[in-house]
């Protein structure tokens, strides 16, 4: 697969990007959203930051916090099914470590990443996030039960 060609995401991708939504927030197995979430509300939170698109996958960037924080962005990332394990997620971390930085953000943190998830743990660390937290029994798994969620960080230099 050639290199993924990302984009900022309009109004005419909200189909696509609901598409590659749906699955991963009704699965309630990697982010912490309710899995019944609406298709509108879904929408609203990803493009309350500034979300991005990419055959295959989806991301968006904002402020972690506001005020004295707001020089640390958060990110999130969904991968299609068809793209899993195709490269898309390093490609949509690379680009969005380097549109953070043109943003004028200072450093990336992942609130809440579930130790479950092996695969994005992976992906981050080997891109230099540390693992700065983990929280205890912090999401309940649909298959795993109880399972701890990790903080990652980055300066982005």
């Amino acid at each position: 697969m050639s290199e993924p060609v990302l984009r900022p995401a309009v109004a005419s991708d909200r189909d696509t990007v609901w598409a590659m939504l749906e699955p991963v927030f009704r699965a309630g197995d990697t982010y912490a959203i309710d899995p019944d979430i609406t298709r509108a509300d879904a929408l609203a939170y990803w493009y309350a930051a500034h979300p991005y698109i990419t055959d295959g996958g989806t991301y968006y960037i904002r402020a972690n916090q506001m005020g004295g924080g707001d020089h640390v962005c958060n990110a999130g990332f969904v991968t299609a099914p068809h793209a899993t394990g195709k490269g898309v997620a390093r490609a949509m971390l690379n680009h969005a470590l380097s549109e953070a930085k043109a943003l004028g953000f200072e450093a990336m943190q992942f609130n809440f990443v579930l130790a479950s998830n092996t695969r994005a743990l992976d992906i981050w660390q080997r891109a230099g996030f540390a693992q700065i937290g983990r929280i205890p029994q912090a999401f309940r798994h649909p298959r795993k039960g109880k399972v701890d969620a990790v903080i990652l960080h980055k300066f982005l230099d």
